[in-house]
């Protein structure tokens, strides 16, 4: 393609030398180079350079598409993700993550809170300060937590809604505005249906982990409660509204006094009901228990009026061993309001924990 010798091959070694310039020396060495450049350029070993080049950049460009393309099924995935949880009724599938999400029960609140987890829509007239972090600022109203604002729910259109025991009447209303979990608690079934719910929530929200150490919390304390009241005596619990006084039973949901504290019963023939069995001072004074429990009901929801302190405060009470010894404990708001919840465990376990502990054994009868 190229002669490089017929000029050269005319001359001498040194009349080639001498007769030479510089200039043309350069000029030589120049096309030299741009020659062997293009021989380079043209020869097999450069064109599988430049096909490698090639393929590596096909190659990362499938790469990047790949991953374009997993990224995107993994976003349509968790948008369309299900997670199925227990309830009342029987499994129920919600999307996971819902939002917004709307809420109808203090203690579903209050474990959403303690998870850290804001929601969208709560009921209004709410009595406990724990619950507030847990509701958005700009919540819209969306009812009581016994009646439904539909209109507003409407407006909101949830992607889930979580009840509780005092919307249960309405559940099948809200299903047909969104996928409605009722997620009510047992009375007699505080303790296990509440570690259930906390442990749906964790799932529901993808918060498993923190719902988890949560239980750990609530369990390590009650295991303090039921160290300390163990061999101390047994124990009534009342509820007080004004002047009125019911006793709990063991089934009833103030009964996790008996059931998951460990501390007996001083009377085992109470009836269980809603709002406990209606008794007198007269009552309290035969069945004199070494530990009187009390809820004080009124202000629990708000209600003015007398406080249980001094409704409890009568000659009768007076004769008790609870009164003389000074075996008066008062349960949390929220074991009324929000009963087998996170921070009721915590708050009322604590509660037994320290009035309970430095008390003396009693003797076995």
């Amino acid at each position: 393609m190229f002669n490089l010798t017929s000029n050269s091959s005319t001359l001498s070694p040194s009349t080639a030398h001498t007769s030479i310039s510089p200039f043309k020396k350069t000029k030589s060495l120049l096309l030299t180079l741009m020659v062997t450049s293009a021989l380079a350029a043209c020869s097999p070993q450069g064109s599988e350079t430049e096909q490698n080049s090639a393929t590596d950049t096909e190659t990362a460009a499938e790469t990047a598409q790949t991953q374009n393309n997993d990224n995107a099924q993994a976003s349509i995935q968790a948008n369309n993700a299900r997670v199925t949880i227990d309830s009342v009724r029987g499994d129920v599938e919600l999307p996971a993550n819902p939002s917004p999400v709307v809420v109808y029960d203090m203690t579903l609140l209050q474990d959403l809170a303690a998870l850290g987890i804001t929601v969208d829509g709560a009921p209004s007239n709410l009595y406990l300060d724990n619950l507030k972090a847990a509701v958005s600022s700009d919540s819209p109203d969306v009812g009581t937590v016994f009646e439904p604002n539909l209109e507003a729910l409407s407006a909101l259109q949830p992607q889930a809604i979580l009840i509780g025991s005092r919307m249960a009447p309405k559940f099948e209303e809200l299903n047909k505005m969104a996928p409605t979990a009722d997620m009510t608690l047992a009375a007699d079934q505080t303790y296990e249906m509440g570690k259930q719910r906390l442990a749906d929530l964790g799932k529901l929200f993808n918060k498993s982990e923190q719902a988890a150490k949560l239980q750990q919390e609530v369990d390590d304390a009650i295991a303090k409660a039921k160290e300390a009241s163990a061999g101390k005596g047994n124990g009534l619990v009342i509820s007080v509204a004004g002047n009125k006084i019911s006793a709990a039973g063991e089934g009833s949901r103030l009964g996790f006094v008996h059931r998951v504290f460990g501390i007996p019963a001083a009377d085992t023939t109470i009836e269980d009901s809603k709002h406990g069995q209606p008794v007198s001072f007269e009552y309290l004074q035969k069945v004199d228990p070494d530990w009187l429990f009390v809820l004080d009901r009124s202000a629990a929801i708000g209600q003015e009026g007398l406080a249980a302190k001094e409704v409890l405060d009568n000659p009768l009470l007076h004769q008790t061993k609870a009164w003389k010894n000074n075996h008066i404990v008062y349960l949390s708001p929220d074991a009324y309001l929000a009963f087998g919840g996170y921070y009721q465990w915590m708050t009322d376990a604590k509660t037994v924990t320290e009035a309970m502990s430095k008390a003396p054994k009693v003797a076995a009868d």
